[in-house]
């Protein structure tokens, strides 16, 4: 299929603003999907593409904050070995069932983060009282919400983020940064099976996978310049942006 360059274009900016997006409160599958679906691409080939640019906006995020020495790597290998069996199970899954109940679970769980995020104005800006271990919060949160990245995707982010401050106490800053290399495993783990299974468009991949690249790593700069008071409004936004256009969708 070929597509216009002014369209590829679009994609490329549509792309570079979702990295920003997703890399400091997650959700940029809410800008790149519609995106996609309006090009007339077909919806499984569309959540193909956007892992396939998505895995590069995470990729770039987590090199950043590595190399600003701000990402921690004790026991990083053992999450993001979680959060791949629970992709591999998602991705797998969804190519197989019919999902059109996603439609209103979603927005009632996205709500859900939301809320909470707007009811507590102090959250994440100082640790807390963890209500489970590091390693539950391993064991069965992270590979869960894999699990939805590799089935769906869109808030993966704000999803590893916000239950990190909620169970363990972590501060939204810490929860955001850990959250980035969880997002890029579970990703890569989705694009290679749906590349194995011939869904992503690759000349559109291929472009948006540059904007991406872009905004993930202004976006991994922006968590410092503006911490907790920048990424708390951007989960809001996008959570509560989120679950409007697929309550939309579904009525």
């Amino acid at each position: 299929m070929d597509f216009p360059i002014e369209l590829l274009g679009i994609l490329f900016i549509v792309a570079l603003i979702a990295g920003w997006v997703d890399t400091l409160a997650g959700g940029g599958g809410l800008l790149v999907l519609p995106a996609l679906l309006l090009c007339g691409i077909p919806p499984i080939q569309a959540l193909a593409t956007n892992k396939c640019q998505g895995f590069v906006g995470t990729l770039s995020a987590t090199l950043t904050l590595y190399l600003k020495g701000r990402l921690k790597t004790a026991g990083l290998g053992r999450l993001m070995a979680y959060t791949a069996l629970g992709a591999l199970a998602g991705t797998w899954l969804i190519q197989r069932i019919d999902t059109s109940w996603l439609a209103w679970v979603m927005p009632l769980l996205l709500l859900l983060v939301a809320g909470y995020f707007f009811a507590v104005p102090n959250l994440g800006e100082q640790e807390g009282r963890a209500r489970i271990s590091d390693r539950l919060w391993g064991r069965t949160l992270v590979p869960l919400i894999g699990f939805y990245d590799g089935f769906f995707g869109p808030g993966t982010g704000s999803f590893f983020a916000a239950s990190s401050v909620v169970l363990r106490g972590k501060t939204l800053i810490d929860s955001t940064v850990i959250a980035k290399p969880l997002n890029f495993t579970s990703n890569i783990v989705s694009l290679v099976l749906f590349a194995f299974g011939g869904q992503v468009i690759w000349s559109i991949g291929l472009v948006m996978m540059v904007g991406q690249a872009l905004g993930a790593t202004l976006g991994a700069h922006s968590i410092y310049w503006g911490g907790a008071r920048l990424i708390r409004p951007m989960v809001i936004l996008m959570c509560v942006a989120m679950s409007v256009r697929q309550l939309w969708v579904f009525f």
